[in-house]
Formats: C-alpha cells, structure tokens, sequence
C-alpha cells in the first residue's frame, strides 16, 4: 500500500502521478489519522455549511494536491542541489545511483558529504510523503480568513487564542521548523507541505473572493 499510494520522489522508481492524490489517503499511524480527520471535521463542517459540499471537496482536493506539489518542488531543488554539487565534484552518475540504491551512508563520499548530510540526501529520495495535512491547513487559512476573530483553544494552552493570529503563528512555526530542521514534534513531518497547503488555501480563497458572490466568504 505505501509503495503505491504514499508521494514518492518523482526519479524514484516507485513514483506514479496518482501519488499525488492518493497519499492523501494514506496515513502512518491511528494518531496521524485521528488527528488529521480531527482537524478536518472540526474546521472543515463550517467551510462545507457555508460552500456546500461540492466546493469544499474542491476545495480540500486542490489544497492537499497542491500542497503536494509545492512540497515535491522543494524536494526537487534540494535534491538537485545535492546531485549537482556530486557531480561537480567528479563523482559519476552511476556512483551517485549506487549510493542510492544502497539506502545507507557509503564511507566513500564522507570527503564530499558528511553522513548527516547523506542521509538527508538519501531521505529526499526514498522517504515517501502520506497523510492529509496538506489539505487541512488549506482549510485552517480558510476558516481564519471567514472567521478571523472565532476563539480557538490548544491543548497546551489554557487560553483562548483568535483564529487570525493561531494560524498564522502555527505558519510561521511551519516555516522555522523546515528551514531549520527543528521540530517540537520530532522528525518526520512534511513542513513544506503545511506550508504548500496554507499557500493554495490562501490563493484559492483570494480569487474565490473576486469571483463568488459574497455569500460563500463573508
């Protein structure tokens, strides 16, 4: 199931274009699922009262895909960074190939790449990408552009926090944690694709302001 359906690298063997939507559907644990659905009902029931169900489906499918492929483009330019620095160092494409086919660190390019920075190499090709938080952060943007001032609590913190500053923040948390590499919540997470998410949901949402009666944004 996850070599079909999880988002693979596009040069990686496994990859397929139904990737795109299907690893929507594809989650890596009862938390991930629980959470995510979580996020989806508890945000997404206002969008679909206010749109109806056929725009909010559009609308959460051309969040989650294009959050996928705003994540995949990234992973594309760093991994070309990594594959043109090899190569401009002398290193062959069939060497670069066998390290990785290999999955692991090979002794021989630590001159080159340290194995921290092997692994982050070997990572952008062989670590498929699940789960539907590419889509629900398209969905939190939403809600904090329709209800701004709407109060929301984290379990966390023992106040109220409005709808329009929660989201944000949440954004710029994103942001840090992939540029950096620090998270809160341990490795694993698709930063850029919250990011890719909240950027579609953002867009979608502007133009469906210039376009759609007032009724469905205000």
């Amino acid at each position: 199931m996850l070599n079909l359906f999880a988002l693979h690298y596009p040069q990686n063997d496994k990859f397929q274009i139904w990737q795109f939507v299907s690893h929507m559907f594809m989650h890596g644990s009862p938390t991930h699922i629980l959470f995510n659905m979580f996020g989806v009902y508890t945000f997404g029931i206002h969008l679909e009262r206010m749109w109806g169900t056929k725009r909010f489906l559009i609308f959460y499918f051309i969040s989650g895909i294009g959050a996928a492929t705003i994540y995949t483009g990234i992973n594309i330019y760093e991994f070309g960074n990594y594959y043109s620095y090899l190569t401009t160092n002398g290193v062959s494409i069939d060497k670069i190939q066998s390290l990785l086919d290999s999955s692991t660190p090979q002794s021989s390019f630590l001159y080159l790449l340290k194995a921290e920075e092997q692994w982050d190499f070997l990572s952008l090709y062989h670590s498929p990408m699940v789960g539907a938080s590419g889509a629900l952060y398209g969905i939190l943007v939403a809600f904090a552009m329709l209800f701004p001032t709407a109060k929301l609590y984290l379990l966390f913190l023992p106040m109220p926090i409005a709808a329009k500053y929660l989201v944000p923040a949440l954004l710029l948390f994103d942001l840090f944690s992939g540029v950096t590499g620090f998270s809160l919540f341990g490795g694993g997470i698709a930063h850029f694709a919250h990011i890719g998410g909240a950027v579609i949901g953002f867009s979608l949402m502007t133009y469906w302001r210039k376009t759609l009666p007032r009724r469905y944004y205000q």
